[in-house]
């Protein structure tokens, strides 16, 4: 998959496309990207994703934007898994927001990225103020020669899949719920840091990995981390001992002699042990620590 990024010069290529933010490349993302690249065999074009970074939301109003599914690193992981041949990355900048939504298909659309087929949401809004709607879509298709074809919502068990409803699920903690509806296991990943060594003096060493964004949820949960083992993890703020202003991500790997640190690891979220709390003393922490280890174990027993 080829992944470009910023601005876009005139193409003579011809594209298959779609647009959107597709986090968390979920269920309704999946099907949607699925048709675009079979539409792009069909017709002899090249399948294309175009998306933003950073979420327009977080550009807009970055303190009430929603906690991200996926970092960029791993949407594109997901979205070359679907086969998509190549993702445009636009970056979301003050003069990208403000394109009128005209410019914004001629000179993104038509001129940058050559499209010859567009399928999007009915409901899909675009250009400064989202004053760009299906409507305009299909005038601008008639004048500039390219096939628009409206993608209706996907449902997965009587219920429309959307980020939005994975993101309740994982605020819940419902994560086969959370799972069922992205098609694929939740996960987090990310460089491992070198942290205060707490968890090594009171015995249950951990890989920290820090978040850039917020996390969609919070916790102690039994985890496991691809290509390394099985744990127990903590993501949250740390309250009993120097409190954190951004959440942390903390995995014990159980009975783990490898170097984690300085790689990148991906962490599978199986299920949610209990809320992060607050406890009176390292003492108490330990023995809370060691409760979620064996109740980790437990379920790994249980669960194969």
């Amino acid at each position: 998959m080829v992944v470009t990024h910023g601005s876009l010069q005139p193409t003579s290529g011809r594209c298959a496309l779609t647009i959107g933010n597709f986090d968390g490349v979920h269920r309704g993302h999946r099907a949607l990207i699925e048709r675009v690249t079979r539409k792009a065999r069909e017709l002899g074009l090249v399948s294309c994703v175009l998306t933003f970074e950073p979420h327009p939301r977080e550009f807009f109003a970055p303190e009430a934007a929603p906690p991200r599914l996926t970092r960029l690193r791993d949407k594109l992981e997901l979205l070359a898994a679907i086969g998509v041949a190549r993702v445009h990355v636009a970056r979301f900048h003050e003069g990208f927001a403000s394109l009128p939504a005209k410019r914004f298909i001629e000179e993104v659309l038509v001129r940058g990225l050559g499209v010859r087929k567009l399928i999007v949401g009915r409901d899909f809004r675009f250009g400064a103020k989202r004053a760009g709607d299906f409507a305009l879509l299909g005038e601008a298709a008639a004048r500039h020669g390219f096939a628009l074809e409206a993608m209706p919502d996907v449902l997965f068990e009587g219920e429309r899949v959307s980020s939005s409803a994975v993101r309740a699920a994982l605020q819940a903690g419902e994560l086969r719920r959370a799972e069922r509806l992205l098609g694929h296991p939740f996960t987090i990943s990310g460089k491992v840091a070198h942290g205060e060594k707490l968890g090594r003096q009171l015995g249950f060493p951990t890989a920290n990995v820090r978040l850039a964004h917020a996390a969609p949820l919070a916790g102690i949960f039994a985890v496991e981390v691809k290509g390394v083992g099985r744990g127990v993890a903590s993501l949250g703020r740390r309250p009993t001992v120097n409190p954190l202003e951004r959440p942390l991500l903390e995995v014990h790997v159980f009975d783990c002699d490898a170097e984690l640190y300085g790689r990148h690891i991906k962490v599978r979220f199986l299920e949610k042990l209990r809320d992060e709390q607050k406890y009176d003393g390292l003492e108490a922490l330990k023995e809370a620590i060691a409760r979620d280890a064996r109740q980790a174990r437990e379920y790994f027993a249980k669960h194969g």
